[in-house]
């Protein structure tokens, strides 16, 4: 299976692309989508949206994984983060793919084993879980991949309690 991860963000959208064969995960691409502050909002959507449809496109994953909102400090940057999720939310559909979305704490359970690990945690279990020689550098990055391990042991066991039902 081949999970595309999203970490939604209005500055920076972090994308990772994770698949599994024989019970080994291995990252295939990851890194960031950057927009620029100076650009129109409806612009930085449309390069966001472009990017990461060129991705479905090109490695044709199975689903998406998107990270749902996270608390935001201000109404303005939730609005902002909302319409990140989206247009991530639109490329996948039309990409053809199927969505799932995972909660902040959700995807920090599955790669750290605790929820209010720190970015560092995450970027080390990221490192590990795929075999990296180093932690994404971009935290963007290393979220969007541990979105997609979280689809991954989800998908898993939901196999394996399928199988046992």
């Amino acid at each position: 299976m081949l999970v595309l991860g999203v970490d939604p963000g209005a500055s920076a959208t972090g994308y990772g692309i994770v698949a599994r064969s024989d019970g080994v995960l291995r990252g295939v691409e990851y890194g960031s989508i950057i927009t620029s502050s100076g650009d129109p909002f409806p612009s930085r959507l449309q390069h966001i949206f472009c990017r990461l449809a060129d991705l479905i496109r090109r490695h044709q994953p199975d689903v998406a994984a998107i990270e749902t909102l996270v608390y935001a400090k201000n109404a303005q940057s939730a609005f902002k983060l909302g319409q990140v999720r989206g247009v991530a939310l639109l490329a996948a559909v039309q990409g053809g793919i199927a969505v799932a979305e995972y909660a902040p704490l959700q995807v920090k359970n599955a790669v750290t084993g605790y929820g209010a690990a720190g970015k560092g945690q995450v970027q080390r279990m990221v490192q590990t879980l795929l075999g990296l020689h180093e932690p994404p550098r971009s935290t963007d990055a290393a979220d969007a991949l541990a979105v997609a391990i979280c689809h991954h042991h989800s998908a898993a066991l939901r196999h394996l309690l399928r199988g046992k039902g």
